[in-house]
């Protein structure tokens, strides 16, 4: 079996739930970045195209593609010209994205606009 053909049996492994609450596009992503953690699927792997990802979870395309431009601009996933997508990040990165994510939202939560969360964390970086 390729490695396309293991990258795509990782991600499907992992099923939607339409009952959940969870966008859908953030469920299809959660698949990918599971199957990345779990080392399922690891970089350098190739994604399967949209469509066939589409096809198996039971999901529109765009709801695929939607999932796959998040994990690009978290930089889990590499969308080059043509139709490869590749992983790129590893499951630090993904654990990293995640609990950044976490601290936004709880900066947000507690009402700390953007600036001042960034003005912190620069703060606790440079602090001995």
């Amino acid at each position: 079996m390729n490695r396309v053909n293991d990258a795509a049996q990782a991600i499907t492994l992992h099923t939607i739930d339409r009952t959940d609450p969870t966008p859908l596009h953030e469920q299809v992503a959660a698949a990918i970045r599971r199957a990345i953690q779990q080392g399922e699927a690891g970089p350098g792997d190739r994604v399967p195209q949209a469509r066939d990802l589409a096809a198996v979870l039971g999901v529109n395309k765009n709801t695929v593609l939607r999932a796959l431009r998040l994990l690009r601009d978290e930089g889990v996933l590499e969308m080059g010209r043509g139709r490869a997508i590749r992983i790129t990040g590893t499951p630090d990165h993904t654990a990293l994205v995640d609990k950044t994510r976490d601290l936004i939202e709880l900066a947000r939560h507690q009402g700390y606009p953007r600036d001042e969360l960034i003005a912190l964390i620069y703060r606790i970086s440079q602090a001995p």
